[in-house]
């Protein structure tokens, strides 16, 4: 399923083509969230019938490492469904980003997805000052400042979201499966949310979901990060084709600045 936001069971990521309104891109953003030894980890909940079930869980780690002589966040993002859930839609995916810790551009990609049966891999190298991705044995021209599916999540952290208002959109290209996806997240405002750690201060930004095996296309998803310095996901709503998820921060380590949006811990 091709999408951006990866957190959770098979992804929660968009793919939609942007027009307008364009006030910036994901280009020359310096680090101001990143931390080698962060980890984040979320459940994800399954509505159907007015009952929230646990469904699966998701991890997002941090590592500090060399490629190629220069030094790199190595990001690994994890989703899996619990076994009591995968005779519904059984997933174990992993993603890989290698993001230049001086430009914040992804150097490498890879991901080995298992979903419902049916398997992907892929492996991507991008040489950004020929505007070069190489893909599984072919080679494909991408655009200024390309991202990957898990570098556009700790890009759209270094976002000063202040300079936007309420419903303006944020544009960046993404690269994946060959192809490179013109996109935009929504700056939608300030909200304070309570979830099922705890209540915070939050942002809200609304990308947009292409409708494939899970999730509906169109404006419907939600997320929330924490209005703060480190801007972690702590929230996210979506309908999919049949029922709802919530995926919700269950826990955190080693982040770059103290935790600062939350206002009570359940």
């Amino acid at each position: 399923m091709k999408c951006l936001w990866r957190w959770g069971l098979s992804g929660l990521l968009l793919v939609q083509a942007y027009g307008g309104q364009a006030q910036s891109s994901f280009c020359g953003s310096d680090n101001k969230v990143i931390n080698a030894g962060e980890q984040v980890n979320f459940t994800v909940y399954y509505n159907l019938s007015a009952v929230w079930v646990a469904a699966g869980q998701a991890s997002f780690t941090t590592k500090l490492e060399t490629l190629e002589g220069q030094p790199v966040f190595h990001i690994i993002g994890a989703g899996k469904t619990y076994k009591s859930y995968d005779w519904i839609y059984k997933v174990d995916d992993r993603y890989e980003s290698f993001i230049d810790t001086n430009t914040m551009l992804p150097r490498r990609f890879q991901r080995t997805v298992n979903e419902n049966g049916r398997s992907k891999v892929e492996s991507v190298k991008f040489a950004h000052d020929q505007k070069l991705a190489f893909s599984n044995n072919k080679q494909y021209t991408v655009s200024e400042c390309i991202q990957d599916v898990l570098s556009a999540i700790y890009y759209a952290r270094n976002i000063n979201y202040d300079q936007y208002k309420p419903g303006e959109k944020i544009p960046f290209d993404m690269f994946i499966d060959g192809e490179v996806h013109h996109l935009y997240i929504r700056y939608m405002g300030r909200e304070t949310i309570s979830t099922k750690y705890g209540t915070f201060k939050t942002i809200k930004i609304r990308p947009l979901l292409v409708e494939g095996t899970i999730f509906r296309g169109g404006e419907k998803m939600d997320i929330y990060v924490t209005d703060d310095q480190n801007l972690v996901p702590v929230r996210i709503n979506s309908p999919i084709l049949v029922g709802s998820i919530k995926v919700d921060m269950m826990g955190f380590s080693g982040l770059k600045h103290p935790m600062g949006a939350l206002i009570k811990r359940k």
